[in-house]
């Protein structure tokens, strides 16, 4: 008899190689493992199968999902170079590199899945090389679940995103001619830029399937993708592609998958899209800037899931839409629909997810709701819906989610919702439900594990039995904001899993109880903020990990509390906090935020804070009653740190001075404290600086023209200092070394400057005359949790010492009050169109008002008091209709006041001190005959309107916005929480 014929004794080497390879101790290693036996015929081992012209070659290896764990991937598997089918998919590498070379040597694949295997690097630029390569997957996969609209969790199979990466497509494929799918998902190719459709269209005309979710993808769909006419799927959800959706895509005959959400794509959605026969599933949510209608839909469609979320789509939902009779998913999650929605959609009787939103849609939630037995998820948010829920609600059995937020839903929900046994996520925050919550019936709703009651009108209380040893539900995620809780809750004891806890805005007193700090090991939230809490009831040092920790807005006394396995934001502010702990810098290496601004911190800044520095974004240890110096490396090792807030407080010394390249720093508030010396000339070095704010302090030194060199530099306030001098523009010989292109508020009062006002240096503030942001965005910082940090300014406004926050990007504002300057106002001022603000009072002006200043179409506020200006008001002033603040009091003006309805608001507060001003509002006279010159005054408005337009429609910069705090009469300098 013949001997059996057996595989190659090499490659049977090779694969007892790769099997060592494996740790035999994780994973299914000895299921994939089993019959890989030393002298038996490898033909024939679990995974493995044999071909070729003598049926000896290995061709066909597959180790999928066995979550086998290797160090590297072993090259003995080069030496399978017959093998034209070879997945090893979900296993792990350990974040090793992909071998450089030796994926050349296969070159009959067709089929190469590597996908969830926790490969780091670069591709290897052998897989350009496997010509005959049909199937293509290098992916890691995901699943993105969205706890509520400021929160989402992705979870993947490796340990980091994007590991693997891929900077030229055009190498990649070049040389794969025959792929038909191709799966690249999390695989970074950021450096491919807008080229990577070119790249796909020019060399794979055979593709079918095009997979590259979380690649880093930018620029549109290019034109030349519309040749790719086998198409059936295409993934390319979670990049940064932008431009229109191209209406080609209608074209692709066979296209069945278009997973295009969270883009930036913008413009009308081609409705033709909608109507492809072979479309099964469209998902377009998460791209703010497309807009669209949803079209009629015929009976012939197949379309088994639409997802316009958080879409710009608008218009009715159409009735029609009851013809999709296959349809299980259905997400019209955008607030510009209106109207009423179908009750065509209860026939749907098929649907598993319904989403809806629509702030001008009316009614209540429609009955029909109850028909949709199948629904697995329920979501209404942000719409105009209103009402108490129906009671048939009940009969939807198999919800898992029930999202009903940010709508106008009333009366009490509680018993409703507990007889939804399978609900898994439960979100009803920001609605008018009312009534009691007992956190205690949570124990019938075994499967909850994220619930969300805040900002209704519910009072939550623990209830009954809440201390027992009842059985509750495995709930991670538990926001209870503004839910009259008054204690603590006791329910938390029993919840090992929690690991984002908001309790914000309640009433909730006393120390937090010691039990909290063991309830988890990690929090991904713990938000305790604004309640009256006055101690925190353990050791300062903390033992956890609190990735966003905040404590602000309570009453917590003795030493800030630090958790000791790392933070990425910590907020302190507004509390009672009188020291750090010692080597409290040793535990901020993750920190991003630090905030514990308005408390009792005394002494020094300590040194160590240096250390963790190089991760700190943004410090703000404002009002407190810090002493000594500002610690050189906050500013001299400022490679990280953008935002630094050290105003008002008792610091001394001089600013450090030898700043590094490299700077990050956009925002410096040294404002309210006791520095001296000079600015240091270093901080040019700060290209991306916005805000300087070092007002009242005792700083000596000249007009900083140099700082011009700041190419972002937006705010510069410099008011209640030494600064002493003329405004010499040209310090170098060089006109343009002070042209501040992009300022717009600049504040230099209450200093020694002396000279003239320089005419030519208005002329140069071109950022003061033409608006380059037609917005009313808000300087701001965005951080980690959505957080956002606004910077405030000290300023004197309107004839009040005001605090702005949160400062629009088109407020500008010039106040020289209170130095020496003296001649003539320049006219060149009136050329400052978006001038909303001027102060030049408590000076040595002379001369006329320039005429030129009734172009000053946006002024609200001027004030010229104090000063020896003389001639006659010029008539046009009093045709500035947002004028709200005029004073020109205490001058050597003369003549009649002009008259119109909008100066006749003034006071004779405003033209006091003038000896030949006579006319209305001034008890005086004028003694020539003449008929008043009438101007005429095209709108009336209310002072008060005026300045809630300013800051609600107008703006300013890096980080500021809305709130207004007038503080009238002396500031103080403390501010209380």
């Amino acid at each position: 008899m013949a001997a059996p014929i057996q595989c190659l004794p090499g490659q049977a080497a090779a694969l007892l190689q790769l099997k060592r390879s494996f740790d035999a101790t994780v994973g299914d290693y000895f299921a994939a493992f089993r019959s890989w036996v030393a002298g038996t015929d490898c033909c024939h081992w679990d995974g493995v199968r044999c071909g070729g012209d003598d049926g000896r070659a290995i061709t066909f290896l597959d180790l999928r999902g066995h979550q086998l764990q290797a160090a590297v991937l072993d090259t003995a598997l080069f030496s399978l170079t017959s093998l034209e089918y070879l997945d090893i998919s979900s296993n792990d590498f350990s974040g090793s590199q992909l071998p450089a070379t030796g994926f050349e040597l296969l070159a009959e694949l067709t089929h190469l899945d590597l996908s969830d295997d926790n490969f780091a690097g670069q591709v290897p630029a052998g897989i350009g090389h496997l010509t005959n390569l049909v199937y293509l997957d290098l992916s890691t996969s995901f699943l993105d679940e969205e706890l509520d609209e400021e929160n989402s969790v992705l979870y993947y199979t490796s340990y980091s995103l994007s590991q693997l990466s891929e900077p030229s497509l055009d190498s990649l494929l070049a040389n794969l001619t025959n792929l038909q799918e191709l799966r690249l998902g999390m695989v970074d190719m950021s450096s491919n830029g807008a080229q990577w459709c070119d790249a796909i269209a020019r060399f794979s005309p055979k593709l079918q399937i095009i997979s590259m979710p979380y690649c880093s993808l930018s620029g549109p769909i290019c034109q030349s993708f519309s040749a790719l006419k086998s198409l059936v799927v295409i993934e390319l959800h979670y990049n940064y592609l932008s431009g229109p959706i191209p209406e080609f895509l209608a074209d692709l005959s066979n296209l069945s998958v278009l997973q295009l959400s969270n883009n930036n794509f913008e413009g009308w959605f081609p409705p033709i899209i909608f109507q492809h026969k072979k479309l099964r599933g469209i998902d377009l949510s998460k791209n703010f800037g497309i807009s669209g209608n949803l079209p009629n839909f015929s009976a012939d469609s197949n379309l088994q899931s639409i997802s316009v979320s958080n879409t710009n789509f608008s218009g009715t939902i159409p009735s029609s839409i009851s013809n999709l009779k296959s349809l299980k998913e259905l997400a019209l999650g955008a607030s510009g629909f209106s109207g009423e929605l179908p009750s065509s959609i209860g026939k749907l009787k098929s649907l598993d997810l319904l989403e809806v939103s629509g702030l001008e849609l009316v009614g209540s939630m429609p009955s029909w709701i109850s028909n949709l037995t199948s629904l697995t998820v329920l979501n209404f948010f942000h719409c105009g819906l209103s009402g108490r829920l129906p009671a048939s609600i009940v009969y939807l059995t198999k919800l898992t989610k029930l999202a009903l937020y940010n709508c106008h839903f009333s009366g009490e929900v509680a018993n409703l919702i507990l007889n939804l046994t399978q609900l898994e996520t439960l979100l009803l925050h920001s609605n008018n439900f009312v009534g009691t919550a007992e956190l205690a019936s949570l124990s019938k709703l075994q499967n909850l594990s994220v619930l969300n009651l805040s900002n209704n009108k519910l009072v939550v209380i623990d209830g009954e039995n809440s201390s027992s040893e009842a059985t509750y539900p495995s709930i991670s995620f538990l926001r209870l904001s503004s839910c009259s809780i008054s204690s603590f809750p006791n329910i938390l004891r029993h919840l090992p899993e929690i690991t984002s806890l908001d309790l914000s805005y309640n009433q909730i007193r006393g120390a937090i109880p010691q039990w909290v700090w063991k309830t988890s090991g990690y929090f991904s939230l713990l938000n305790l903020s604004h309640n009256k809490f006055t101690s925190t009831g353990s050791d300062p040092l903390l033992p956890l990990n609190i990735e966003f920790f905040d404590l602000s807005f309570n009453k917590i006394e003795g030493v800030i509390p630090i958790p000791q396995k790392g933070s990425i934001t910590l907020d302190y502010s507004n509390n009672q906090f009188s020291s750090m702990p010692l080597n409290f810098s040793t535990y901020l290496k993750k920190t991003i935020i630090f905030k514990a601004s308005k408390n009792n911190l005394s002494g020094n800044i300590p040194p160590s804070i240096c250390d963790g520095i190089k991760s700190l974004q943004l410090i703000d240890l404002s009002n407190n009653y810090l002493t000594g110096i500002i610690p050189s490396c906050l500013m001299e090792d400022a490679s990280a740190l953008q935002v630094l807030s050290l105003k008002e407080n008792n610091l001394t010394g001089e600013l450090p001075d030898n700043i590094k390249e490299g700077c990050a720093l956009s925002a410096l508030d040294f404002s309210g404290n006791l520095i001296q010396g000079k600015l240091p000339r270093s901080l040019v070095a700060c290209r991306n600086l916005e805000i300087l704010d070092i007002g009242n302090n005792q700083i000596s030194d000249s007009f900083p023209c140099w700082m011009s060199k700041l190419p972002q530099l937006q705010v510069l306030v410099l008011k209640s200092n030494r600064f002493i001098g003329q405004m010499d523009i040209s310090y170098t010989g060089d006109a343009n070394n002070c042209q501040f292109t992009k300022l717009r508020i600049a504040d230099i009062a209450s200093n020694n400057f002396s000279g003239m006002l320089p005419e030519e240096w208005f002329k140069m503030l071109k950022s003061m005359m033409t608006s380059s942001d037609n917005g009313t965005s808000v300087m701001e910082s965005r951080y980690y949790h959505g957080q956002t940090y606004q910077c405030t300014a000290a300023l004197t406004y309107k004839g009040n010492d005001i605090t702005i926050s949160k400062i629009l990007t088109s407020l500008v504002l010039i106040d020289v009050s209170n130095n020496d300057f003296h001649g003539s106002i320049p006219s060149s001022i009136g050329e400052l169109a978006l001038l909303h603000g001027l102060n030049m009072s408590r000076n040595m002006l002379t001369g006329p008002i320039p005429t030129q200043f009734g172009n000053l179409n946006n002024l609200e506020s001027l004030d010229l008091s104090s000063n020896k200006l003389s001639n006659e008001i010029p008539e046009k002033l009093a045709s500035l209709n947002f004028l709200a603040t005029l004073n020109l009091s205490y001058n050597m003006l003369a003549g009649r006041i002009p008259q119109s309805s909008h100066f006749s608001t003034f006071s004779n507060a405003s033209f006091e001190g003038n000896i030949g001003l006579c006319g209305a509002p001034l008890s005086k006279q004028c003694s020539y005959q003449s008929e008043p010159n009438i101007m005429p005054h095209a709108s009336k408005k209310d002072p008060i309107d005026v300045l809630l337009f300013l800051f609600t429609g107008l703006g300013f910069g890096v980080c500021f916005g809305i709130t207004i705090l007038v503080i009238w009469g002396s500031n103080k300098r403390k501010q209380q929480a």
